[in-house]
């Protein structure tokens, strides 16, 4: 599956501490251009996560067009996809979700 940047999905992400892959909710960081020529997407992870939160934690607010159906956060544990792996699209970031995402990715590469 080729996806769009911003597209939440559902892949099996992995864990650096645990040898398993749960399957979870990401967002999509790569523009289709970059995930068509590499075979892969790049990703960072969706989570409910609340006691341990990351001080650059995303709280989105527009849930309804993530297609999520709890509180969420975007955390910027990033990793690169196989194209195969996707196995479902949700649905997608909203405009202010996107912005505030676009503005915490750009401090992290500060």
């Amino acid at each position: 599956m080729i996806c769009k940047r911003y597209d939440t999905v559902v892949v099996p992400f992995p864990f650096a501490d645990i040898p398993v892959l749960k399957r979870r909710p990401v967002v999509v960081l790569s523009g289709e251009r970059f995930n068509r020529a590499n075979g892969a997407t790049l990703v960072a992870m969706i989570t409910t996560a609340k006691a341990s939160s990351w001080p650059s934690d995303i709280l989105l607010g527009d849930l309804h067009s993530a297609k999520l159906s709890v509180a969420c956060v975007i955390r910027w544990r990033l990793t690169t996809v196989p194209n195969d792996l996707i196995l479902r699209q949700l649905g997608t970031l909203g405009q202010v979700d996107r912005l505030v995402c676009e503005r915490e990715f750009a401090n992290m590469l500060l």
